[in-house]
């Protein structure tokens, strides 16, 4: 098929490139005309495992270009995916400005039927609002319908979960329109969900909302761990061996981040409020993530700290980790940058070290009392505690003997409880971790 993505940033990269891989022709849109000419080149402004290699092949092959040119774009195609941001907007709810003005520039360019597929997250009745964009600039409503097509993406995972999809939704009020969206996707062989628009919008936001529900509810039995002796690792393994429950999302840490969970949790708190529901449960989710890195926060102040104004002056923090999850350099509401700034507020010096977010990192967090290492041992220098915020790979497999012999003081804080207390107290360290009362270096 011949599909046009609008939106060349990080859903739309991913659908654009995979779609033509599986043999389908792809123009991608973007209004930034640097970011088009880098990506005709063949690099890939974003780290995704696999996705440059898509990029360059279908490119070289032909099917994959890219275009400030919607007029050119959407002439050209049978589908149209809108792939915008939606960010939040001040009231709490969801700037839905791109979604307009992408569906306002797709209208001025129909001049035959066009399906045009909603992928970004957006709230419900968001297909009712594209139709009537599209319609109020002319556009019969027999020449094109809306879908709505949520992506399931992990970033670090985003081309294999597009490959592999757990199951695709596909919204529509035109049997027509999701039929022939279902047969783009019929290479995949995965379960396909045909449903109304407005029920496929809330399955993303409830999905979303469900999952942080569950990293939250782990995180709050971590607190009365620290209290009882109790274990979360093994209190986690117990319950995710129920497979009413499973183990994905019991990983207890410093609460959700990134560009979508705490995003989706707010929107849904909006809506339900404009419409007069109540979700409690959600409010208790939000509030309880934003307690996790203050409370991390104030047990390294307990440990470290003097008892006055600036508790941690004249001490140095290696933090190890500055993306919001390993696998990425993305820093939108990543967990280091509320850490960082605590850790500051308190007087102290900081030296972080990340394998591929450091330079979104230094424009988020700037360079003040910080210092950006090249490695883990050179962030571990002259410290009196590591600190670790993202469970990379690479922090597991730390020389724990080299990483002590650069630090003032052997103490590990584990944001992410990636290692165990036995492994780390053996080497010498005292340790504090998420869910686990602390534990002291074995003789």
């Amino acid at each position: 098929m011949n599909i046009c993505v609008i939106g060349c940033g990080y859903v739309g990269l991913v659908t654009g490139a995979v779609f033509a891989d599986l043999g389908n022709d792809v123009i991608g849109v973007d209004i930034d005309k640097s970011r088009v000419d880098i990506l005709n080149t063949g690099d890939c402004p974003i780290h995704e495992p696999r996705l440059p290699e898509l990029l360059e092949r279908n490119l070289s092959e032909g099917r994959l270009t890219f275009t400030t040119s919607i007029p050119e774009a959407v002439s050209e195609s049978e589908i149209i995916f809108i792939c915008v941001g939606t960010p939040p907007a001040e009231d709490g709810g969801t700037d839905l400005s791109q979604v307009e003005a992408a569906a306002a520039d797709i209208a001025r360019s129909v001049h035959d039927y066009k399906i045009i597929v909603n992928k970004s997250t957006v709230p419900v009745g968001t297909g009712d609002f594209v139709r009537e964009v599209i319609e109020k600039n002319g556009v019969a409503p027999t020449d094109f319908d809306v879908v709505c097509n949520p992506e399931f993406l992990r970033e670090g995972q985003a081309v294999l979960d597009t490959l592999q999809p757990e199951r695709i939704v596909i919204g529509s009020s035109s049997e027509k329109a999701a039929e022939i969206v279902q047969l783009l996707y019929q290479a995949l062989n995965a379960p396909c969900i045909i449903t109304d628009t407005q029920s496929a919008e809330l399955i993303k936001y409830a999905s979303n909302a469900f999952l942080a529900t569950k990293i939250t509810f782990i995180n709050a039995v971590a607190n009365l761990c620290e209290k009882t002796q109790a274990d979360i690792r093994e209190v986690a393994k117990g319950v995710g061996a129920d497979s009413r429950i499973g183990h994905d999302f019991l990983g207890a840490g410093l609460g959700y981040g990134g560009s979508c969970f705490p995003k989706d949790v707010d929107a849904l708190l909006h809506a339900s409020r404009r419409l007069g529901v109540e979700m409690s449960i959600l409010e208790a989710v939000r509030a309880e993530n934003d307690s996790r890195v203050p409370r991390f926060v104030q047990r390294i102040i307990e440990r470290l700290g003097e008892k006055h104004s600036l508790p941690l002056e004249g001490q140095t923090i290696g933090l190890l980790g500055l993306s919001f999850k390993p696998d990425t350099d993305d820093m939108r509401e990543a967990k280091s940058i509320e850490i960082c700034h605590a850790l500051r507020e308190a007087g102290a010096r900081l030296r972080a070290y990340d394998p591929i977010a450091t330079t979104n990192a230094r424009r988020i967090i700037g360079n003040e009392s910080i210092e950006y290492c090249q490695n883990p041992y050179e962030a571990a220098k002259g410290t009196s505690g590591i600190v670790i915020v993202t469970e990379w790979r690479e922090f597991i497999q730390l020389n724990l003997n080299r990483l002590k012999s650069e630090m003032v003081e052997p103490i590990i804080f584990d944001g992410r409880n990636i290692y165990s207390s036995e492994q780390v107290t053996d080497a010498g360290f005292e340790y504090f971790s998420i869910g686990k009362t602390p534990a002291n270096p074995r003789e």
